[in-house]
């Protein structure tokens, strides 16, 4: 919400202060019985006054609150032994609901009328009298950090005397998403979460119980509400988890519930603790996007795309521990977790030449990269540090790095690097970038038009250390220009609307010790980076980018955007996920039976195009690293260069059409589904039909396809149940094996295709 404050203006705003303060819910106001005359009088004078000042504050445009500050000194305060210089009052009253209230408006009011008050640097303390019966504000005021100091006489109350210092206040700002209440929901939301997926997996079988289900977890039992939709997908109602601990009632708690479920879930003893960890952090995060990104999904219908990115709340779908991010502290996460969406300036490093490998796309020169990304009054800035320092700028290439990265392992962990100027610190940069929602990827907010930068980041998120390979990266950029220009050569991708987004140079540092141990480690990828396009360039005038995550999204009242979108599009809502599986589900099918070729497209992976709120086309991203050519030399539809070779894969059968089954249908499909059926645009059967008609709607068209098409069966009744939670708690710090991710597959069955034709 947008909460600006102004100086009052007492004869436009006479009525509304007279609504306000004599307002029964105003009773502490001390003003019930006064007329507009009295009204008028009471803030012409505190208007009129040098000591006390009266300001009208707006939500969102609309006048919602009342505040007063003054000089304790000249006020019935004057004269207590607590109050000195810099000491300021204040008075707070936001006004009675005109229509549902909205969650969290006072406690935002109160802070913006905080920081206004201390946006004046000679402001020491802010005071306030509370009438000591008044415990609810009386609590508001102890959570912004002010302590209660004693009772005392005032004209018509006994006050609570209270202050708040700066320190007391940012420290009290820094942690206020961590209540009682927003925590409460945070654990419902996990815990409903968990249990979901967890049943989704097969680690636990939810057993019916009266209208519901019920799930024993050590001495816990959890009764819940829930949906269930194809795919084994299971929709559980957070507001309905009950718990009984021993028999006595019990609050839900994630942590603990993974603690009870430990010996099911097969989590290793020895691994348990950082899980625990991740699970922390992400109700952390959860209890501060509700704190802070409280988004309504209908303002984010056109809204631009850093708008919409960093209003996601949600992380991963599937994973239940999605917002890890371990080696963050509470400010780093402010300043760099994409949903705080604030401004970064990475910091660059010059790394030594012959220490670093920079590998570029065939249309890229180096000339050209530096150019296109540094201004040149930065060039020239950077390169007069390093003559400064005496060493020659052209013995060095430029690496941007996070600011984190290079405070948190740069200068300690590679300290002898930078000691003997291998590496060299430039500084920030000028330009301003906007974490995505990868965590360790940048767009350049300033220049849009400017690639996107992925860096090295040393935190461990979601079962990796999100580091960044020099030597697996080197091949990238060749990667990236044949799976382009396979996909730019394909009329059908074309008329889909289907293009990627290349990675057109990669960048690493290897000259450290870490370098020269015989087994690998993460301390190998530390100091790396890529380029990537931006779509900015590439994006028609009158269409709107979002990220396809946005489709899974719903806000903290849980409404959908998606369901605002179509609601707002000029097409029902059959015709809109026609339009979406056009854009999404055929170009990937054709990709897999034209090419063997398969990405791994989840939700932060594709950037959809959208018209008048509807899908016309979209976007892949992170090509080097995910994506795979499934098929053996001898049997593959297309050469690959030598330095491409790394991609290809010789996967069984019945992993090959995973690509679809399960990074398609089950990792993104199954959430928009059922997201559609249960907010009543579309019920789950159509969904599915549509999705079969997409396919066999390819089949007909292109029936030059049709081994490849018979090969991969896309409709056969079943598939093998891949499981992304089963991974992560087999082992929290490394799920996967990235040179062999298919031998590191967890099966639990299988699922019935809701695509398969029903005989």
């Amino acid at each position: 919400m947008d909460i600006t404050i102004e100086p009052l203006d007492v004869e436009r705003d006479l009525d509304l202060l007279h609504a306000w303060v004599t307002h029964p819910r105003s009773v502490y106001w001390m003003m019930q019985d006064a007329t507009r005359d009295d009204v008028r009088e009471e803030y012409a004078g505190i208007v009129a006054n040098p000591h006390h000042d009266a300001w009208l504050g707006r939500v969102d445009g609309a006048p919602r609150f009342l505040a007063e500050t003054y000089d304790p000194a000249h006020s019935p305060l004057a004269g207590l032994p607590e109050l000195g210089e810099g000491d300021l009052g204040m008075h707070v009253l936001v006004a009675p609901p005109a229509g549902p209230s909205v969650r969290g408006l006072t406690t935002a009011v109160f802070d913006a009328v905080m920081a206004h008050c201390f946006a004046d640097p000679s402001v020491r303390r802010v005071v306030v009298e509370p009438d000591a019966r008044n415990e609810p504000i009386r609590a508001k005021n102890v959570a912004a950090g002010f302590v209660e100091l004693r009772e005392i006489p005032l004209p018509g109350k006994t006050a609570m005397l209270s202050v708040c210092t700066r320190a007391a206040f940012e420290a009290a700002r820094s942690a206020e998403h961590l209540t009682p209440a927003l925590m409460d929901r945070a654990q419902r939301h996990l815990v409903a979460k968990a249990l979901g997926e967890f049943a989704h997996e097969r680690l636990i079988t939810p057993a019916p119980d009266g209208e519901g289900f019920r799930v024993v977890a050590g001495s816990s039992a959890y009764s819940f509400a829930a949906r269930r939709h194809p795919l084994d997908h299971w929709v559980v109602d957070p507001a309905s988890i009950e718990r009984l601990r021993a028999g006595v009632p019990a609050d839900p708690d994630a942590q603990e519930l993974i603690a009870e479920l430990a010996p099911t879930l097969g989590i290793p003893d020895q691994l348990l603790p950082t899980y625990l960890e991740e699970i922390a952090s992400t109700l952390a995060a959860g209890a501060w996007k509700l704190r802070h990104r409280r988004v309504p999904a209908a303002d984010l219908v056109g809204a631009g795309y850093q708008e919409i990115e960093s209003a996601m709340t949600e992380g991963h779908p599937a994973f239940v521990a999605n917002n890890g991010r371990i080696g963050f502290s509470l400010d780093d996460y402010r300043a760099y977790a994409p949903e705080a969406g604030q401004p970064v300036r990475l910091h660059w490093v010059a790394a030594r030449r012959s220490l670093t490998h920079l590998s570029l796309a065939h249309d890229t020169t180096e000339h050209e990269l530096y150019d296109g990304e540094l201004a040149p009054e930065v060039r020239d800035r950077f390169d007069g540090r390093l003559r400064a320092l005496g060493v020659t700028p052209q013995d060095y290439l430029y690496l941007p790095v996070h600011p984190w990265q290079w405070q948190h392992k740069l200068a300690v962990t590679f300290a002898p690097d930078v000691a003997r100027r291998d590496l060299v610190h430039l500084g920030a940069g000028d330009d301003d970038h906007r974490p995505q929602q990868s965590i360790r990827t940048f767009f350049n907010a300033g220049r849009p038009e400017r690639h996107y930068v992925k860096t090295a980041l040393a935190i461990q998120n979601m079962g990796f250390v999100r580091g960044l390979s020099p030597a697996y990266m080197a091949a990238t950029p060749a990667i990236n220009d044949w799976v382009a220009s396979v996909v730019e050569s394909d009329d059908e991708l074309r008329a889909c609307g289907f293009g990627v987004l290349r990675e057109v140079a990669a960048i690493g540092y290897t000259g450290d010790a870490f370098h020269r141990t015989a087994e690998p480690s993460p301390y190998r990828k530390m100091i790396a980076a890529l380029w990537r396009e931006s779509p900015v360039p590439r994006t028609p005038d009158g269409e709107q980018l979002t990220t396809m995550a946005a489709l899974l999204h719903r806000d903290a009242d849980g409404d959908s955007l998606v369901t605002a979108w179509i609601k707002e599009s000029p097409v029902d809502a059959a015709t809109w996920v026609r339009a979406y599986l056009r854009a999404y589900l055929r170009p990937l099918v054709h990709c897999l039976h034209a090419y063997d070729l398969a990405f791994m497209p989840h939700g932060e992976n594709l950037l959809l195009r959208l018209r008048d709120h509807v899908p016309v086309g979209a976007f892949m991203k992170d090509i080097g690293e995910e994506v795979a050519v499934m098929a053996p030399p001898g049997g593959a539809r297309l050469p690959l260069p030598a330095e491409v070779e790394r991609i290809r894969g010789d996967f069984p059968d019945d992993v090959k059409a995973l690509a679809i089954h399960t990074d398609v249908f089950d990792g993104v499909l199954r959430f928009v589904a059922a997201i559609l059926d249960d907010d009543g645009m579309l019920p789950a059967e159509g969904f599915w039909a549509i999705a079969r008609e997409t396919i066999e709607e390819h089949a007909a068209d292109h029936p030059e396809l049709a081994d490849a098409a018979a090969a991969y069966d896309l409709l056969r009744p079943e598939f093998r149940h891949s499981c992304l939670n089963r991974l992560q708690l087999r082992n929290t710090l490394q799920m996967v094996d990235l040179t062999d991710q298919a031998e590191s597959l967890i099966f639990a069955g299988t699922l019935a295709n809701p695509l398969a034709v029903q005989s």
